[in-house]
């Protein structure tokens, strides 16, 4: 019988042994302990791990892939596909709520855009030029990126574990994106929990922080963003749980 020390299976699966550690105290990757207190794991953990890691793919919650992994022991498959219907169902339908957010946001952004893009009074800005006052909204617009998946009570993400589904090139690779459109606020201000960035408005950059921010929550839940915008102005909210704090220094410049 294979059996792999924590070591062994993170170089095997491509898993972090941090992450395994997790998994295993969220009840998802049993583990053994040799006399010497080392983690030992079966030959099923490396499949095991890989249905994990599918199932965060899918957004589903940890407590959606513990249930998942009781029928999947069970050894029927019928079983698994049948509890996991509803479950993508659900994705689906949250998945949509989302598109139809950042749809609206969008076309929103377009009438700003178009307002800005018309000739410009003689003189300073007054209350009709287009710079504070838009057709489409007055004031203030503050758009709430929705989470992956509806949220239990208000601020649930204090709660969300924090692990990310992301791994080796794709997390290099949205570190650098991060650290590229950081490199564009003009203004950085500490909040409780997080940061607060600003950035010059703008249609085309306010796209793409609404359009990272969504990106950033499908792969780490635990994160908080609240995009405030206004014909003159972008900001972008970040919060995090405090053991996240490390992650808001390396990606958002937030004091760890």
């Amino acid at each position: 019988m294979t059996t792999y020390r924590i070591s062994q299976l993170a170089e095997r699966s491509g898993v972090p042994a941090t992450t395994l550690r997790f998994y295993e105290d969220a009840g998802l990757l049993p583990a053994e302990r040799t006399p010497s207190g080392y983690r030992m794991y079966g030959e099923d953990a490396v499949e095991r791990l890989a249905f994990i890691s599918s199932a965060k793919l899918l957004g589903l919650a940890l407590e959606e892939i513990r249930e998942l992994l009781d029928v999947r022991e069970e050894g029927v498959c019928a079983s698994v596909r049948a509890r996991m219907l509803p479950l993508v169902a659900d994705r689906i339908t949250d998945t949509d709520s989302r598109i139809a957010e950042l749809r609206a946001f969008s076309a929103h952004l377009a009438c700003v855009h178009a307002d800005l893009s018309g000739p410009a009074p003689a003189g300073a800005c007054g209350p009709d030029c287009g710079c504070t006052t838009t057709p489409a909204a007055a004031g203030p617009v503050p758009i709430t990126l929705s989470p992956t998946r509806p949220r239990p009570a208000p601020e649930a993400w204090r709660e969300t574990p924090v692990t990310c589904t992301l791994g080796g090139a794709e997390l290099s690779g949205r570190t650098d994106q991060w650290q590229q459109l950081v490199g564009k606020a003009d203004g950085r201000e500490e909040i409780p929990d997080g940061v607060r960035l600003s950035f010059p408005a703008g249609a085309e950059l306010a796209g793409e922080v609404a359009a990272l921010a969504a990106a950033e929550q499908g792969c780490c839940a635990f994160f908080d963003f609240r995009l405030h915008l206004t014909p003159t102005a972008l900001q972008l909210e970040v919060r995090a749980p405090e053991s996240a704090a490390g992650m808001l220094a390396d990606l958002f410049g937030a004091t760890a």
